[in-house]
């Protein structure tokens, strides 16, 4: 667990300092500030997990910090010192919210104890929260489905790795269930009680990604018009999981390194270091060995985040698990999907289910359920149907399963289906199989000519 970062305010120099002395030998990370204004600066520029504020200063007062500490954060715990007299102010700054006030003198003890209420408040408050937000979802192995000997043995490498804190990095193909497999691995192991915490590395440009990871402070750059903790914070004695991690810049792998090598981040434009406690679970559809051998990814970082390898089968190589999938998705759509007519599929529907090449793996499968469901007239969808509703020609299909082809034909016609199943995108299309994209058109164009 990182050390909390408390802002101690009090316009006695003396006090402030010994305030601070005394938290710093408690463990937590201070930093002090002489006034009010100071401490709003402060507040504004960079983030705190708590605030201890004396309530009557000169100028800007404590009612003042505790506004601007709640303006940026408003779950952050914020302490109000006063003198013995001014009991009924801090009182009323508890109806602001303040979470406490403490009457001078009050013992270390005492201050200590009632810090350490509000930041235990304020974790499980945010724990709540993130359990609130995977609620509805299965989390465990029981959310994986899959009978296949590949999924069995899958199911018992798992078992094995989640109860470790080592970095794991999963190599699958897009739509194999990664973040499944990674949400897995938390909520079996003994960090299932903190927070897991999800980011795509090439949702975002490299900058944004970097503030995302391990935050920043107001005015670091263009746009960071507020402080912001990170996802390394979110998820301190947790599980982050980075996928697409293949993807990520190189002056950002090797921030990243440092975070697992350390265990120890910085936001950007701090200069303030931050012990972190998080797993990571990385994963890539990338060959990692071809692009370290390129300089695209750094070797280093590769050895630290292979520490578990971790595998997950394409959905070709176990289609024994295609009845199940079939039936769990379709009882996600037709929950989706009221008015539907379809409530299943014949056996020879599900066996040309089982015969496709599914480029698009777990993900294309639902996701072709889902279609059939919607646009499906009637109770019972047998394999004519399916041909008929997935705008496949039912001639062509038959005779690819029932005679010799071409290689030439078999390519053609592979290409031609992933490129039904992703809209047309030649770039998507070209990713899933493996080739560049011009290779497409070249192919497009020799099929003209």
């Amino acid at each position: 667990m990182s050390k909390d970062r408390v802002l101690v305010v009090d316009d006695h120099v003396e006090m402030g300092k010994l305030l601070g002395d005394q938290l710093g030998d408690a463990g937590y990370a201070v930093d002090v500030a002489t006034d009010g204004e100071q401490a709003i600066a402060m507040l504004s520029a960079d983030a705190f997990d708590a605030v201890l504020t004396d309530l009557r200063m000169e100028g800007r007062d404590g009612f003042d910090v505790l506004a601007a500490a709640h303006a940026v954060d408003p779950h952050v715990p914020v302490l109000i010192m006063t003198a013995f007299g001014a009991i009924e102010s801090a009182i009323d700054a508890m109806r602001r919210g303040a979470y406490h006030y403490l009457a001078k003198p009050f013992r270390a003890d005492e201050l200590l104890l009632h810090l350490e209420r509000g930041l235990a408040e304020r974790r499980l408050r945010d724990e709540n929260r993130a359990l609130r937000k995977v609620a509805t979802e299965r989390s465990g192995f029981g959310s994986m489905l899959g009978r296949s000997r590949e999924m069995q043995l899958l199911f018992d490498l798992l078992a094995r790795v989640a109860e470790a804190s080592a970095p794991v990095l999963l190599r699958a193909e897009s739509g194999t269930g990664k973040e499944l497999v990674a949400r897995a691995l938390h909520f079996e192991g003994p960090r299932r009680a903190r927070a897991f915490v999800a980011v795509n590395c090439t949702a975002l440009p490299e900058a944004l990604l970097e503030s995302e990871l391990f935050g920043h402070v107001r005015g670091s750059f263009t746009g960071a018009t507020s402080p912001r903790r990170g996802l390394f914070v979110e998820a301190d004695g947790g599980t982050l999981f980075l996928d697409e991690i293949g993807d990520m810049a190189p002056a950002l792998q090797a921030k990243l390194l440092r975070a697992l090598e350390e265990g120890e981040i910085r936001a950007v434009g701090s200069d303030t270091p931050r012990k972190v406690d998080v797993r990571v679970i990385a994963a890539t559809h990338q060959d990692l060995e071809a692009r370290v051998r390129s300089g695209a990814f750094r070797a280093d970082l590769f050895y630290r985040l292979n520490v578990v390898p971790v595998t997950i089968p394409p959905l070709r190589r176990r289609i024994e698990d295609v009845p199940l999938l079939v039936e769990h998705f379709l009882g996600k759509a037709r929950a989706r999907n009221h008015s539907s007519l379809v409530r299943g599929l014949s056996a020879d529907a599900i066996a040309l289910l089982a015969r496709r090449p599914w480029p698009g793996n777990v993900r294309e499968l639902e996701n072709v359920i889902e279609r059939l469901v919607i646009i499906g007239a009637q109770p019972t969808l047998a394999a004519s149907d399916l041909l008929v509703l997935l705008g496949e020609d039912v001639e062509a299909v038959t005779a690819e399963s029932t005679a010799f082809i071409t290689l030439k034909q078999v390519e053609r016609n592979h290409i031609a289906r992933v490129l039904r199943e992703v809209g047309g995108n030649k770039t998507r299309a070209a990713e899933i199989l493996g080739i560049d994209v011009s290779t497409i058109h070249r192919k497009e164009r020799d099929q003209k000519a």
